[in-house]
C-alpha cells in the first residue's frame, strides 16, 4: 500500500488580515500518495497557484498544516522542504547557460561531473532542447525557457515536484508529444508531482488524480474518470468536459409507471419508474426541483424521443458539434460523422436514463449518476 507523500490539512490563505483579507484558499485538505501525479485544475484566480506556492514555501499558510514525506514543513523555508519547482515565470539564472541552469542543483550536491553531464543530456533530449544547452536564457524563446525550467526541476532529487503551468508556452503539437514523455519520466522513477493547470486536456493526460478548485475551495479530488462519470457537484460537472455538460432545470413528478421530468418549455422527459432505485426515486421526489445533466457525447438523435430544433451545426474535422434549442435553453450533442443539418431543422433526441446526472439545484450537490444508481 502506498504511503502518503503530501498531506495538506485544512489550509487557508488570506492575503491581508486573517478573516478580513482576501480569502484565496479556503479550508483545503488533500492526501497525495507516493508516486502519484496530481493536477490542481481550475480557472484563473481559483486558488490553485496559491496552494502550490504554500506547498513550496513561497507563501505563508494562514491556517492549517502541510506535511511532506512525514515531516511538517509549513513553517520551514523553501530550501528546507526538499521540493523541486518549475515556475510559470521560468526564473532561470541569466548569467549562466541553459546547460548550467539545468545542472545547478546536481553540481551543488557534489555529483560527479560525468554523471551530471549525462543526466543533463538525457533530460534535454527528452524535452527537445539539446540544441540550446550552450545558449544563455536571454537568447532563447519563451517556450525554450519554459522547458529549461522544467528540466532544471525534474533533474533534481526531491521528495516532491511542483510544476506550475509547465507547458503553457508550447505549441500544441510539441505539448502533446512532451506530455507523454514527461509522464513516462515521472512514473518510471516513482516521483510524486503536483501540477497546476487550467488546461483540462493536460490534467487528464498527465494526472492520476485531479483536484478541481473554484473560489478557493476544493470542489472534488478524484481520478479523471471519476470526475467525468461522477462529478461531485454541478460546478465540477459543467467545468470538466469539452464540450461542457448540458444542464437544464426540471420538476419531478411520479406515477405508478413513470418518473416524469417537466421541462421549462412545457415539454417532458418520461422514464419507466422501474429503472430508478427506490431510494433515488424518493430523494428526487423530496427535492421535486432538480437540475438534469447529460454529456454531449451521450445525446443521441433518434426516431422517437424529445423534440429539439437546430441552432448551429459545426464540423470540426473529425466530429460534428450540434447545438439545438431544447427545454428552454440549448442542448449540445456530438456526432463523429458529418451531420447534414441546417439551422432551424427539427430533430428528435434520445436521453438514456443511464446517462443522466441529477443535481440538487439549491446546493449544487450531485444526487445521482445514472438513473439506476443510488447515488
Amino acid at each position: 500500500m502506498s504511503e502518503t507523500k503530501l498531506r495538506i490539512s485544512n489550509i487557508d490563505k488570506f492575503y491581508g488580515a486573517i478573516d478580513h483579507g482576501v480569502h484565496a484558499v479556503k479550508n483545503v485538505s488533500m492526501d497525495v500518495e507516493d508516486g502519484d501525479i496530481v493536477a490542481l485544475l481550475g480557472s484563473s484566480g481559483c486558488g490553485k497557484t496559491s496552494t502550490l506556492r504554500m506547498i513550496a514555501g513561497f507563501e505563508e499558510v494562514s491556517r492549517g498544516s502541510i506535511s511532506i514525506a512525514g515531516r511538517e514543513v509549513h513553517m520551514l523555508p523553501p530550501v528546507k522542504r526538499n521540493v523541486a519547482m518549475a515556475f510559470e515565470g521560468y526564473s532561470l539564472y541569466p548569467t549562466v547557460t541553459v546547460r548550467d541552469n539545468i545542472a545547478f542543483a546536481l553540481k551543488s550536491s557534489g555529483k560527479p561531473a560525468a554523471e551530471v553531464a549525462g543526466k543533463v543530456e538525457q533530460i534535454a533530449a527528452m524535452l527537445e532542447i539539446s540544441d540550446i544547452l550552450d545558449r544563455y536564457p536571454s537568447f532563447i524563446s519563451g517556450g525554450q525557457q519554459q522547458r529549461a525550467s522544467l528540466a532544471r526541476a525534474l533533474i533534481r532529487e526531491a521528495d516532491l515536484y511542483l510544476l506550475d503551468e509547465p507547458m503553457g508556452q508550447l505549441e500544441p503539437q510539441l505539448r502533446t508529444l512532451l506530455r507523454g514523455r514527461i509522464k513516462f519520466y515521472i512514473k518510471e522513477r516513482g516521483l510524486t508531482a503536483i501540477l497546476v493547470t487550467h488546461d483540462q486536456t493536460e490534467a487528464n493526460a498527465l494526472a492520476d488524480k485531479i483536484a478541481v478548485m473554484e473560489d478557493g475551495e476544493l470542489q472534488q479530488f478524484a481520478s479523471p474518470d471519476e470526475i467525468k462519470e461522477a462529478p461531485a457537484n454541478l460546478f465540477t460537472g459543467t467545468f470538466v468536459g469539452e464540450p461542457p455538460m448540458n444542464v437544464f432545470p426540471a420538476k419531478a413528478r411520479s406515477s405508478d409507471q413513470a418518473l416524469v421530468f417537466d421541462l421549462q418549455d412545457g415539454s417532458e422527459l418520461s422514464f419507466p419508474r422501474s429503472v430508478f432505485a427506490r431510494d433515488l426515486h424518493d430523494r428526487i421526489m423530496a427535492l421535486q426541483s432538480v437540475m438534469l445533466g447529460v454529456r454531449p457525447y451521450a445525446v443521441q438523435r433518434s426516431e422517437t424521443g424529445a423534440q429539439a430544433r437546430v441552432l448551429a451545426n459545426q464540423w470540426l474535422g473529425d466530429q460534428s458539434h450540434i447545438a439545438a434549442e431544447f427545454a428552454g435553453g440549448a442542448l449540445v450533442l456530438v456526432e463523429h460523422d458529418r451531420a447534414a443539418l441546417s439551422e432551424g431543422d427539427a430533430i428528435t433526441v434520445h436521453l438514456d436514463p443511464s446517462d443522466l446526472h441529477i443535481f440538487d439545484p439549491a446546493s449544487g450537490v450531485a444526487v445521482s449518476h445514472g438513473a439506476s444508481l443510488a447515488g
